[in-house]
């Protein structure tokens, strides 16, 4: 890395300074691929692992986001549509590219969901290699010690949560890993090549999702700078900028293939976003969902995220040293605070829901990276900056839990309530037992004990592999509490017993649902219509329905008579409160 790394610890003994036998020119040509073969059985046990946590999600659970992807995929393959929560300016139809192969051919919705979560395993597990990557050519670890961090990478459950449903979330942490792989390499050896892989990478990320528009800022800003500083050619910094023009492009096109047929229920972001943020009240609330994002990362990388930053920062104010590191180092920086602040900014103008305590989704991505730096930095620099190190991410930790407390208290006296779900930040749900409510000094403490337990253990070479192995143990197991529960509930809470096929409802049928249906199981009882977009009415079908799902809630007085209409009810689940009517 650079200054902090070069600092190795003062230990005749430690085993981290000589190189590895295996990176010695005597090393036998089969060792050259014991690496290799490792990554590529990792990424493999890393798919199977993946798939074996969704094993029990066999429909959506993450609505609207994931019933908005699989209707635009669907139609991307040439099936009808459906509708998408996406509003016109900040629609994406890259995931939704991705997975449409899913929907190609007749099959049930099922399969094709399997299908998706396959896609969605097999690009998340190239975190591994990529983490492997990003130890030896950017934070320069020694090959056991990057290959463990690199595990520790692609368990993590900020990587791997969202690989289990059709979330976009799923393939953009490795993106990020080969976006700065990708910064490093240009930095470090400027050519047209290494600008162009850069620019393609941020092309993907604004092809893929919103928050890409950070990501253009950022390159855009990297881009100018390195002209600035004679870093870049001119024409490096168009091959740099083409990809992205280009794949903007290519959202543009999808749109206009997909038409009418993927119709938007979102609405813009407009006055009510700047409204909501205009004010010092405003700016004050951006700030406190701003720093409780941030803090997030420190708690869910043990701590590792905060003396990443501690590290970072000393090495952008430093003189010297490598400046492709400082480079990546800074772009890493800027893009957290910018998709933090990014984030919030766009939560605060969603005024018809409370506004949320937490919501990490958004900066997960950046979690394996900064994790895998502050492991850099934990395994490389002398014991004493260490420390200096260590107690910047403790004050962080605390710090933090004081704001965020602060604010849960603030919101409370005035009578409201921040909103806490299961997709705001399962992991640190799992890690503090706050199934229900937000518990930031625990999270805190969790985050501290980590921190300055790794800490100590460095202090014993022999000791550093395995701590570290222990982490995957602890990831392995915060995801399987993740799956038990919270994914497994929400699962048995959103999947309508019995299947539409299972009543008879079968290809050819004009299938419209009615509003009465929660909206969850509306959405779930028409993926698995998967011959034709299913439309919403209030209470009179349409003329041309030949089935619909309506509300079944016996004895209440919108449970809804079809016979009034000529339909025959079919079956259904009272207690889930829908049914299915035929005409006739």
């Amino acid at each position: 890395m650079t200054s902090d790394v070069r600092e190795r610890l003062a230990d005749p003994a430690d085993p981290a300074d000589p190189a590895d036998p295996a990176e010695t020119p005597a090393a036998p040509a089969r060792r050259r691929w014991l690496v290799p073969a490792l990554l590529v059985l990792g990424w493999l046990a890393g798919v199977a692992w993946r798939m074996w946590l969704a094993r029990h999600v066999a429909l959506p659970i993450a609505h609207t986001d994931e019933d908005s992807y699989l209707n635009t995929a669907r139609a991307l393959a040439g099936g009808p549509g459906g509708f998408s929560s996406e509003n016109g300016p900040l629609r994406r139809v890259g995931y939704p590219m991705l997975i449409s192969p899913a929907f190609l051919g007749e099959r049930d919705f099922t399969d094709s969901y399997r299908l998706v979560q396959l896609i969605n395993a097999a690009v998340n597990a190239t975190v591994l290699p990529l983490a492997y990557l990003l130890a030896r050519r950017l934070l320069e670890l020694r090959r056991s010690y990057a290959l463990v961090a690199a595990a520790v990478a692609a368990t993590l459950p900020a990587t791997a949560f969202y690989a289990e449903v059709a979330m976009i979330d799923a393939v953009l942490a490795p993106l990020v890993l080969a976006w700065l792989l990708a910064v490093h390499r240009w930095v470090a050896r400027p050519g047209a090549l290494a600008a162009a892989t850069v620019g393609t990478l941020v092309g993907a990320f604004h092809l893929l999702h919103s928050r890409g528009l950070v990501i253009v800022a950022v390159h855009a800003g990297l881009v100018l700078l390195l002209l600035v500083r004679r870093r870049a050619t001119l024409g490096q910094a168009l091959a740099a900028v083409l990809p992205v023009l280009a794949l903007a492009l290519v959202n543009t096109v999808g749109i206009r293939l997909l038409g009418d047929r993927v119709y938007l229920l979102g609405n813009p972001p407009g006055g009510g976003t700047v409204r909501a943020v205009a004010t010092g009240q405003g700016l004050l609330r951006l700030g406190a969902a701003v720093a409780t994002q941030l803090w997030y990362l420190v708690v869910i990388t043990f701590g590792m995220a905060g003396i990443a930053w501690a590290a970072a920062v000393r090495e952008l104010r430093r003189r010297g040293g490598d400046p492709a590191v400082r480079w990546t180092l800074g772009v890493a920086l800027v893009t957290s605070v910018g998709v933090a602040g990014g984030a919030s900014v766009i939560l605060a103008g969603i005024t018809t829901k409370p506004l949320d305590a937490i919501y990490g989704r958004y900066v997960q991505m950046l979690a394996p990276f900064w994790l895998l730096v502050g492991v850099g930095v934990l395994l490389t620099v002398a014991y004493r900056v260490l420390l200096a190190r260590a107690a910047v991410a403790v004050a962080l930790l605390v710090g933090g839990a004081a704001l965020i407390a602060a604010r849960l208290a603030y919101v409370a006296s005035r009578g409201h309530e921040l909103r806490y779900g299961g997709f705001g930040a399962p992991d640190l749900m799992a890690l503090t037992g706050g199934w229900r409510e937000f518990r930031p000094f625990t999270g805190a403490a969790v985050g501290a004990v980590a921190c300055l337990l790794l800490v100590a253990a460095v202090r014993v070479p022999r000791l550093r592999v395995p701590v570290l192995a222990v982490l995957v143990v602890v990831n392995l197991g915060t995801m399987q509490v993740i799956t038990d529960q919270l994914v497994r509930p929400m699962v048995a809470a959103t999947a309508p017993t019995p299947r539409v096929a299972d009543l008879g409802v079968g290809p050819g049928e004009r299938v419209y649902a009615s509003v009465g249906v929660h909206y969850i199981l509306r959405f779930n009882l028409s993926h698995q219509v998967t011959w034709s977009d299913v439309r919403w009415f209030s209470d009179r079908p349409p003329a041309a329905a030949d089935v619909v799902f309506a509300r079944w809630a016996p004895g209440s007085p919108d449970d809804w008579d079809g016979t009034r209409y000529g339909f025959t009810r079919l079956g259904g689940n009272p207690g889930q409160h829908w049914a299915a009517w035929r005409r006739g």
